[in-house]
C-alpha cells in the first residue's frame, strides 16, 4: 500500500493561487479552518484543506476563480479531440438491477 504525500504551501504561495490575501488566510487558520502545520517558525497550509475552505465560502471561491488558479480552467479544457477521452473506448458499467 502506498501513501501519498500531502501537498503543503506557505501562506504567501496560498494566497497567490488561490487570488486572496495572506490576511484573510492566516484568520483562516485563526478560525481552525483550515488545518497546517508549523516548520521552521512557519505555516505550511494543506493544500486539500485550503481547497475545501476555498469552496465553502463564497467571497473566496470568487475570488479563486477571478483571480486565482481558477482564471487558468478554461485554457486547460482539451480543444484536440484527437487527444480527447472517445466516449465509445471508455468502458460503461451495466447497471445493476435486483
Amino acid at each position: 500500500m502506498q501513501t501519498s504525500t500531502p501537498v503543503r504551501l506557505s501562506v504567501s504561495e496560498a494566497g497567490k493561487i488561490f487570488g486572496i490575501s495572506a490576511r484573510t488566510i492566516r484568520r483562516a487558520i485563526a478560525n481552525n479552518e483550515i488545518t497546517y502545520i508549523v516548520v521552521h517558525g512557519r505555516y505550511k497550509l494543506n493544500f486539500e484543506s485550503l481547497l475545501k475552505w476555498s469552496q465553502s465560502s463564497t467571497t473566496v471561491r470568487n475570488k479563486r476563480d477571478k483571480a486565482g488558479i481558477g482564471q487558468f480552467v478554461e485554457k486547460w479544457r482539451i480543444k484536440n479531440t484527437l487527444y480527447s477521452p472517445n466516449p465509445d473506448i471508455i468502458e460503461k458499467k451495466p447497471d445493476k438491477k435486483e
